[in-house]
């Protein structure tokens, strides 16, 4: 018989990197209404990861909380030592922080500084994550999972220059994350989410027209939510996917097929 959402994560422990906002706050806390205690990473928006960790603790569970810049090496093996330390073992580690070149002050910076920040941050930050949390899961009982963050349109295309770049990023996360998904199998697993058209920061912000466009190509009709993703971050997360590994889920309303 199959476990109830509230109850695929009874007696783990989940780490998340980025998860002071967007998709990365919304997968802490449904992971932590699935019954996990969990670490959030924050570079800055202390008072945001604050605010996560004290939801957390209102649901009965657990929460440690870590200022780490995931684009410095020797942080990772601080993070790691941190979360081992407030629990004793990971047991499904989500890399999910990422830079925004569509938003902010970063959108104005030059198409060269956003790359070296995508290639920073969202290619290079997931392969350290990935190789620290293979480190922390390779020797303990039951091993692990591993789950990165990448975008539907890596499988498909899409025009424009903000799309090259991130594609180039985040095709990368695709491809390491199948290849080391052989490496390491069988103890520890590895898994790729592909968000599409999701209401963070960027489609907050979008003209309603351009927006409603994108809608129409989405035959869900409908753009995501960051707890459409979370949901399937506690799927990979649990034991309900212990024969997935190696796979890229696509939460995108079927926008790409």
């Amino acid at each position: 018989m199959s476990k109830p959402r509230e109850a695929l994560l009874v007696g783990k422990v989940v780490l998340v990197t980025g998860g002071s906002r967007g998709i990365g706050r919304a997968a802490a806390l449904a992971c932590a209404a699935a019954g996990a205690d969990v670490a959030v990473t924050y570079r800055t928006g202390k008072a945001r990861a604050e605010d996560v960790a004290g939801a957390i603790r209102s649901m009965g569970r657990r929460a440690h909380l870590v200022a780490a810049d995931i684009t410095i090496p020797e942080e990772w093996d601080r993070l790691a030592h941190e979360a081992h330390s407030a629990f004793g073992r990971v047991d499904a580690w989500v890399n999910n922080a990422g830079v925004d070149i569509l938003t902010g002050k970063t959108r104005e910076r030059s198409r060269l500084e956003k790359l070296d920040l995508l290639l920073a941050v969202d290619l290079r930050g997931t392969i350290l994550g990935s190789w620290a949390a293979v480190e922390l899961m390779r020797d303990q009982p039951g091993g692990g999972t591993i789950i990165n963050m990448a975008w539907d349109h890596v499988a498909f295309g899409l025009a424009g220059e903000p799309a090259q770049l991130f594609a180039a990023a985040k095709g990368g996360v695709a491809g390491f994350s199948k290849s080391l998904a052989r490496t390491v199998a069988p103890h520890v697993r590895v898994n790729v989410l592909a968000p599409g058209w999701v209401e963070t920061a960027y489609g907050e912000g979008l003209d309603a027209s351009v927006k409603s466009r994108i809608t129409g190509t989405i035959p869900l009709e409908r753009w995501g939510t960051p707890q459409d993703v979370a949901h399937a971050v506690v799927y990979l997360a649990s034991d309900a996917a212990a024969y997935v590994t190696g796979q890229m889920l696509m939460i995108n309303g079927g926008a790409v097929m």
